[in-house]
């Protein structure tokens, strides 16, 4: 029985030590994108930011949309004030009104409508009253450079996309807290970006996403996953893939990341993880839902590992070794990663705060299959 345990776990060291090369391999044979310098955009875009009590980080989002390099006509932003019971709305509707809109999502409800998905709610209210041949996506607490929207019309007007990806880094923060978050989390764009070049799987973040209108409704916009309160990205990524074979793109420029916030305590990251974590399993990619649950048992065993250890101490031995490998493994795939999210110092940490990284993951994909979660003070499931 020993033997048959140590066995499993070794089969799932050599699986997540293959991913990792194959992860580096994919990230380095996806191109950077490069937009011609004399590109002429002639795409009208539409930017949407749903925003919840958002009132101290609506306005610098909105400023840096602003700030884009992009002509004034073909640009259109539309803010959707998400019940907010803050200022949210006033410092929306101090913008310049004829660039900057901002609506009411309850003006756009039912008397007495109860929904569970209130972002996808935003996001089809405001499409449906935009004008923008492509929509792109952010979130309030973002911050674009000023050349985000150029190279998002480059890219999706060259490769006839209906769909781009964009990345999307943290803030630098010397906690630890936030530097365990944006390791974290830029570990999961890197996968994006490889897994996408080499077909393993389908990934994406609200926070920096476009797609076509047309496409959009030809899909039916969020039907059939609107009673699911997360997935606007993923789930619309899925049916897209569907559809659309072979026409989403990945637009991998250091000009085009979108810069967020980390979130401030423990109970707002895991809710925010397990939010992710929930909108697996909600389609059918094998895939990718093969991938993470084999990347899950991988984490699991080291919990079975330290429970085994009470009974011999050579399976804690057992353990720091398995350790030692997975973070070698995980630095050898992040090193280019880093550099492009300028995130290299970052690293330095990374070793450290791998026991913090395996509990969450842990925590935070049980309860993505089997939990509740809140999120911007709602409670769903």
């Amino acid at each position: 029985m020993m033997l048959v345990f140590l066995f499993i776990i070794f089969f799932l060291l050599l699986v997540y030590t293959a991913l990792m090369i194959v992860y580096e391999k994919g990230w380095r044979l996806q191109k950077t994108f490069t937009t011609a310098e004399n590109y002429q955009p002639d795409v009208k875009i539409t930017v949407i930011i749903p925003a919840r009590n958002e009132a101290e980080n609506i306005g610098a989002c909105i400023s840096s949309v602003l700030a884009n390099d992009y002509p004034h006509e073909l640009l259109e932003i539309i803010v959707v004030d998400d019940h907010s019971t803050d200022m949210t709305a006033a410092v929306v509707q101090s913008f310049d009104r004829e660039r900057v809109r901002c609506i009411k999502l309850k003006d756009y409800l039912q008397k007495n409508e109860q929904l569970n998905a209130y972002k996808k709610k935003a996001i089809e209210t405001a499409l449906q009253l935009s004008n923008g041949e492509l929509i792109i996506t952010t979130d309030a607490d973002c911050i674009a450079g000023k050349n985000w929207l150029k190279n998002m019309a480059a890219i999706y007007k060259k490769e006839n996309a209906v769909m781009v990806i964009g990345a999307v880094r943290f803030a630098a923060s010397r906690s630890w807290f936030s530097i365990f978050q944006s390791l974290d989390f830029m570990s999961m764009q890197g996968i994006t970006c490889a897994a996408h070049r080499l077909k393993l799987g389908n990934m994406c973040n609200g926070a920096n996403l476009a797609y076509s209108r047309s496409a959009f409704y030809t899909v039916k916009g969020f039907e059939g996953v609107d009673h699911l309160a997360s997935g606007d990205d993923y789930l619309l990524l899925m049916k897209m893939q569907k559809t659309f074979p072979g026409r989403i793109s990945y637009l991998k420029n250091e000009q085009a990341i979108i810069t967020t916030a980390p979130q401030p305590t423990w109970n707002s990251f895991l809710n925010q993880r397990i939010r992710w974590a929930s909108k697996m399993g909600k389609y059918d990619d094998k895939k990718l839902t093969l991938i993470l649950l084999a990347v899950y048992l991988f984490n699991v065993s080291f919990l079975a590992l330290f429970i085994a250890g009470f009974f011999d101490y050579y399976f804690w031995v057992f353990g720091v070794a398995l350790l030692l490998i997975k973070t070698a493994a995980e630095l050898f795939y992040l090193k280019n990663v880093a550099v492009f999210f300028t995130k290299e110092k970052e690293l330095f940490y990374f070793p450290f705060l791998q026991p913090l990284h395996i509990f969450y993951i842990l925590v935070a994909g049980f309860l993505g299959f089997f939990g509740s979660y809140k999120w911007k003070d709602r409670k769903v499931r």
